[in-house]
């Protein structure tokens, strides 16, 4: 199978602009960091579905200490054959133990599937603590969806979920015509960084049920979608809060219904 054919079956297509697989790279340099997360651009990096290396080549140019995770078996033999210096690990990404792979905290990076994006990112929150930063490039849609804020359509649980940890920005645009196939959808490059917080002040299970369950019926209002979590005669169904629908809560007013959720059934 051809390396086209093989990360077309994937759900990715070849990356075949070198400049815009530079400019990838260099969105988790000390230099393309914001000021205060600098400090993360030593971390070994893992790269997730490599290919044929064209980003993969960069980030081993920069000196980092580069994991590249990749399913494809053909670009596993290409890629231990052509960059010897490369940790190449033959696997399913969403099945790996991070830590067995990497000790310590990493960052992350890639030209992320299109059709498992959003379950990597998933997997992100489950390594939060290990993961300070993440960049690549997905479908343009997804990553606005991450980065939206309050208020936008495409706000969302991805937008909530990981906005409560991390700082999530938007960097740029990419057209159809840098790939091999070309997709249909343009893609865009974003960067998640941690931010602050360590703990949320409730229980991260029920904060992801209050957002889940609140975008699953994200045209009723709070009161209705979230019925069933607050009892009637609560002084939380009084809230002004619960007349609003989940795409006018910013993630502090999710954290503070949940804890107060959690309250009222203590």
């Amino acid at each position: 199978m051809s390396e086209v054919r093989a990360k077309k079956a994937l759900g990715q297509h070849f990356l075949k602009d070198l400049n815009v697989a530079r400019r990838i790279a260099e969105t988790i340099s000390e230099s393309s960091l914001p000021v205060d997360c600098r400090e993360w651009s030593s971390l070994p990096v893992m790269e997730i579905g490599p290919g044929m290396g064209v980003l993969t080549r960069y980030l081993v140019e920069s000196g980092r200490d580069v994991t590249a995770v990749e399913i494809d078996t053909e670009s596993v033999e290409y890629l231990s054959r052509e960059m010897p210096e490369l940790r190449v690990v033959e696997g399913d990404f969403l099945k790996l133990d991070l830590d067995s792979i990497i000790e310590g905290e990493m960052a992350l990076i890639g030209n992320y599937p299109y059709n498992i994006s959003s379950q990597i990112f998933f997997k992100v929150l489950d390594y939060k603590e290990k993961i300070p930063v993440v960049a690549g490039m997905l479908q343009k849609e997804v990553a606005e969806r991450i980065c939206a804020g309050p208020g936008s359509k495409v706000y969302g649980i991805l937008s909530v979920l990981l906005q409560a940890w991390y700082d999530c920005s938007y960097l740029f645009s990419v057209p159809p015509g840098v790939f091999a196939p070309p997709p249909k959808v343009t893609s865009g490059v974003l960067r998640l960084t941690r931010n602050g917080r360590r703990e949320l002040g409730c229980d991260e299970r029920k904060f992801k049920t209050v957002v889940k369950t609140a975008f699953g019926q994200r045209r009723k209002t709070l009161r209705n979608s979230l019925g069933g979590m607050i009892a009637k005669e609560s002084p939380l169904s009084q809230w002004e809060l619960l007349s609003k629908r989940p795409e006018q809560l910013s993630v502090d007013d999710f954290i503070r219904l949940t804890a107060a959720i959690q309250q009222q059934s203590s």
